[in-house]
């Protein structure tokens, strides 16, 4: 190793008195006249080295021309420092240096490489490899690495085999939008880059490997937001000669593994809930357990007393605030009733009851309802003194999926969500089908594959349109702390099931073989019962550091308009690969 012996996080006292070489990236400088300091930084930590002009002036003046991300290399002897840094790792000691190379020079950055950078978000990705610099940025690349790690380890253990899957498919018409490659060979004629290796991973089973995984790429031509990117990572896995609760305990064994070997946690065993239960006291199919405020409906207490806007409601339902009538004034209420009415949310308005602490109540519909009527609400709801109810209504869906999103706020102004807390959840029982008014047909739930409980398989064979929407799905989806961070099901592995299935979701015989004959054909030589699950790994990342975003734990990740601002990318292409590929583009105009 001619550049270095140790890297930059690595000394302590017990190296002190030897002499060291050291490689890295000039962090900071700081010039004392005879003494130059200066910080060096690799992806381990920052070592403190020191020149003294006394001891060797050339030496002190050529460090004190180094500036920031310079590389260089420096010798010296490793000694005790008078003033230590308790927040470093390498705090105690320092490098006397002996002899400075100066590897490479560097611009000045055009933000600070600092662990808070003056960096706006685009200027960070257009110089990304600056910004993988950062202290936060390395640690979430690491912590990534390290966690697939603990995947291989722990699903090796169990017998699974890595099998890569192609990335140059047929494109699908279920699901999001495919990322289209045209075929210079097949002139016409396109691949799809795969949205998950789904029916891959069925074939497998088919094939007898029983116990499959890959943590795969994956692609998706959608919009994008904070957690969502158009190529993505997922931990894929199926299992043949199973039951869903096979594939529950062996994936909840999975995710205990990686919280205790990557955090130190020891999850207790996960709840479950049906998905009709989850919307019923939470609103949505991903609730965040980490505090209650759980959903009350109160159609039988508010409705019949003369205020048309719940009378004419399918549904009024309401959440108690514990304790917060005292620190909430008219002024924040009435901030909250703006939040719920934006077109994100598209309440109408929002009903509060205060029940102050001098034992008055104060509510927006008093006029309706007396205070006999309101203490009912509160009873129903288990409210006390101090607590505020907030009360919406209108369609059962739409107000559910408001009064969720209410919640939520709540929990994040009043910091109920707090870090380190983890609370996952199994959501069971998805509907197999969704009816789409505008299209006027049935979509997947999850996917077409996905098998109806089999208590509901001799139901799936009538034409009835109320029997189909009650179908329920043999599929689970793993949810921490308000994200769905998997989901999976049992798998359909009969031909005369999945044909059915095809055909309640649109597909005519001769648009089924043209799309999936190659699954169909498989199960005509032997499918064995399988079921799977995959994880969205880069959102898994983000959830168990307590962030939001998933970018930072991507080392290259687009823009929210799908761009890669370093490379510049999606771009133009030459107009002889064009013609190659037998494609016209239109000019922007």
């Amino acid at each position: 190793m001619s550049y270095r012996t140790h890297h930059c996080g690595e000394l302590r006292l017990s190296h002190a008195g030897q002499t060291v070489k050291l490689s890295g990236w000039v962090q900071a400088s700081r010039d004392f006249g005879s003494l130059t300091f200066i910080d060096l930084r690799d992806r381990y930590g920052i070592t403190q080295l020191v020149f003294d002009a006394e001891e060797n002036a050339a030496l002190c003046e050529q460090a004190r021309k180094l500036g920031r991300e310079y590389v260089i290399t420096v010798e010296g002897l490793v000694r005790e420092r008078i003033n230590k840094n308790p927040n470093r790792a390498t705090g105690d000691i320092e490098i006397e240096a002996k002899t400075l190379q100066i590897l490479n020079p560097a611009k000045v950055p055009p933000f600070t490489i600092e662990d808070n950078s003056d960096g706006g978000d685009d200027l960070r990705m257009k110089y990304r490899y600056l910004d993988l610099r950062r202290a936060p940025v390395q640690r979430n690349i690491i912590f990534r690495s390290q966690l697939a790690l603990e995947t291989r380890k722990f699903l090796a253990g169990l017998n699974f085999l890595e099998i890569e899957t192609p990335f140059l498919i047929k494109s699908t018409p279920e699901g999001a939008r495919d990322f289209i490659v045209p075929s210079r060979m097949n002139p016409g004629q396109f691949y799809a880059l795969p949205q998950s290796p789904q029916t891959f991973k069925q074939i497998l089973m088919v094939a007898g490997y029983d116990r499959y995984f890959q943590i795969v790429r994956c692609f998706r031509d959608e919009d994008l937001r904070a957690d969502r990117q158009p190529e993505f990572t997922q931990i894929d896995c199926e299992m043949a000669f199973v039951t869903r609760e096979d594939i529950l305990q062996t994936f909840e064994s999975l995710t205990k593994h990686l919280f205790r070997s990557m955090l130190g946690l020891e999850l207790p065993d996960f709840p479950r809930m049906s998905y009709d239960e989850a919307l019923r006291r939470f609103g949505s199919d991903k609730p965040d357990l980490r505090f209650g405020m759980e959903f009350t409906e109160l159609n039988h207490l508010a409705q019949g007393k003369g205020f048309s806007v719940f009378d004419t409601a399918e549904l009024v339902v309401g959440i108690c605030a514990k304790g917060i009538a005292d620190q909430y004034s008219n002024k924040d209420l009435n901030d909250l009733t703006e939040w719920v009415k934006r077109p994100q949310i598209g309440a109408k308005g929002l009903v509060y009851v205060k029940f102050n602490a001098d034992g008055n109540i104060k509510s927006t519909v008093g006029k309706f309802f007396s205070d006999d009527d309101l203490r009912q609400w509160g009873q129903a709801m288990g409210a006390e003194t101090g607590d505020i109810l907030f009360v919406l209504s209108g369609e059962t869906d739409k107000t559910r999926k408001q009064l969720s999103e209410l919640r939520l706020e709540l929990g994040r102004r009043l910091g109920l969500m707090q870090p380190g807390d983890f609370k996952p959840l199994w959501v069971l029982d998805f509907p197999l089908l969704e009816w789409d008014e505008e299209a006027g047909r049935f979509f997947a739930m999850h996917h077409p594959f996905t098998s109806p409980k089999s208590t509901d398989i001799p139901r799936m064979m009538t034409d009835d349109f109320e029997t189909l929407k009650s179908l329920r799905a043999d599929a689970y989806d793993l949810v921490l702390n308000g994200v769905e961070i998997g989901g999976g099901s049992i798998r359909i592995h009969d031909r005369e099931l999945q044909s059915k299935n095809f055909k309640l979701l649109g597909f005519t015989p001769e648009q089924a073989e043209a799309q999936f004959g190659f699954l169909l054909g498989a199960f005509e030589y032997g499918a064995p019962p399988h079921g799977g699950i995959a994880f969205g790994f880069d959102r898994l990342c983000a959830v168990m550091n307590g962030q939001n975003s998933i970018r930072d734990f991507i080392a290259f990740p687009k823009n929210n308009m799908g761009r890669d601002m370093m490379i510049d990318a999606p771009s133009p292409v030459a107009q002889e690969q064009l013609d190659e590929l037998g494609l016209k583009v239109e000019a922007k105009r």
